[in-house]
């Protein structure tokens, strides 16, 4: 029932803003995002041709703008003009960029089934420097970032005085919990970690420590769920907004 109450809420705001003149304004590029955004909606009803269309213009077009990015961005200024100045001074050390570029060209050997298997050699070099990369990268980054942003004292040295001087019943309600914070912090650390300790069997306090792990792994969760669904919200907002502002004319 509510896809039909969406559909027959599309056509009337369409039918409105042909009657008021409105949709006459906007340019052949407002017309065409605006029929390929209505084109995706329409899966709300069921899958269908329309969305289909969209659905491979919107991967097509993202796999060559992502390929285009990619040549100008990071296969020319950093292997083939360097490459191209090495030849020119005759510099032996910018011919070592003839590897890379030699397993560049091997990756393409994949559409030549009797030659595929050289391709490995070059994906081999490319997943090993990555996920070395990659390693670095999370230590550092999320790891070594995440230790240091706990080593905070139980209670923080200011929050006492800022209880003791609040005012007012929403200042102390703030000040208490400014107070709480660094003891959640350290309490749902050590109890997270708690849970997964599984060196031991659940049991006693421990099993207590671990189940108030799942308490706060369940309320990180349940946040980070919930402004991703705040984010894909606010990006349906900004599409219903172009559709009613910029296509129709409705909202000003």
């Amino acid at each position: 029932m509510m896809k039909y109450i969406l559909i027959a809420v599309a056509i009337a705001l369409m039918v409105f803003a042909v009657a008021n003149g409105r949709l006459s304004g906007a340019s052949f590029g407002t017309w065409v995002a605006a029929l390929l955004t209505l084109a995706i909606f329409s899966f709300l009803y069921k899958d269908n041709p329309l969305y289909k269309f969209a659905e491979h213009i919107f991967i097509g077009i993202s796999a060559g703008y992502f390929v285009a990015l990619e040549y100008w961005n990071v296969f020319v200024p950093n292997l083939w003009n360097p490459l191209m100045e090495s030849f020119r001074t005759a510099s032996v050390s910018g011919l070592l960029l003839l590897v890379p570029f030699a397993l560049g060209l091997v990756l393409f050997t994949r559409f030549f089934p009797r030659i595929a298997w050289l391709s490995r050699w070059s994906m081999a070099a490319m997943i090993g420097s990555y996920a070395g990369l990659a390693i670095i990268g999370a230590l550092q980054g999320d790891l070594i970032a995440q230790i240091r942003a706990n080593m905070i004292p139980f209670i923080s040295p200011g929050s006492i005085e800022g209880l003791r001087s609040a005012a007012g019943a929403s200042a102390m309600f703030f000040a208490g919990l400014e107070v709480l914070q660094n003891p959640l912090i350290v309490i749902g650390l050590l109890v997270t970690l708690v849970y997964f300790f599984f060196s031991r069997e659940h049991k006693g306090s421990l099993g207590a420590a671990s189940r108030l792990g799942v308490w706060f792994l369940m309320i990180s969760f349940g946040a980070s769920f919930g402004y991703t669904v705040m984010s894909r919200v606010s990006l349906l907002i900004g599409r219903l907004h172009f559709l009613l502002s910029d296509w129709m004319g409705i909202v000003r």
